[in-house]
């Protein structure tokens, strides 16, 4: 155990998060994600929700400052009448957690799934809301 590091993230996770670096991303994946086949950096969180281990991550990550959008969430697909609620949620834990950089952007599901293969690790959570999906853009320390 170690002193101001949450609980909640394993040690695997915390690893990942020190290793990225300016510009790397990380996916936060809800449970219907096909994170292990678009990644070969896999972080298994079974049982945690996204915004718990958001909270989480932005104790310790700083998002990027150099960027429009520092985070991203996947569209809702065309013609699906559904609202994410969770997306309130995300932008309350962005608030209550100051970051630098909280703007958000929009991704249509395709090309998110494309830039998630790009990504630096994918996290794969147990959150069954829908379109609960978010790319995270590191920056750096000031």
């Amino acid at each position: 155990m170690l002193k101001q590091i949450p609980q909640i993230l394993s040690p695997d996770l915390v690893k990942i998060l020190m290793e990225m670096g300016h510009g790397d991303e990380i996916i936060l994946a809800d449970g219907n994600f096909p994170g292990a086949s678009h990644t070969n950096n896999l972080v298994r969180c079974d049982g945690l929700k996204i915004p718990e281990l958001l909270q989480a991550i932005l104790h310790l990550f700083p998002l990027d400052t150099y960027v429009d959008e520092a985070v991203v969430l996947m569209k809702v697909a065309e013609g699906d009448d559904y609202e994410p609620v969770i997306w309130d949620t995300y932008k309350e834990i962005l608030q209550s957690s100051e970051v630098e950089n909280s703007n958000v952007e929009y991704v249509e599901r395709f090309n998110f799934y494309e830039r998630s293969k790009q990504a630096y690790a994918i996290v794969t959570t147990s959150e069954q809301s829908l379109y609960a999906n978010m790319i995270l853009k590191k920056g750096v320390i000031q």
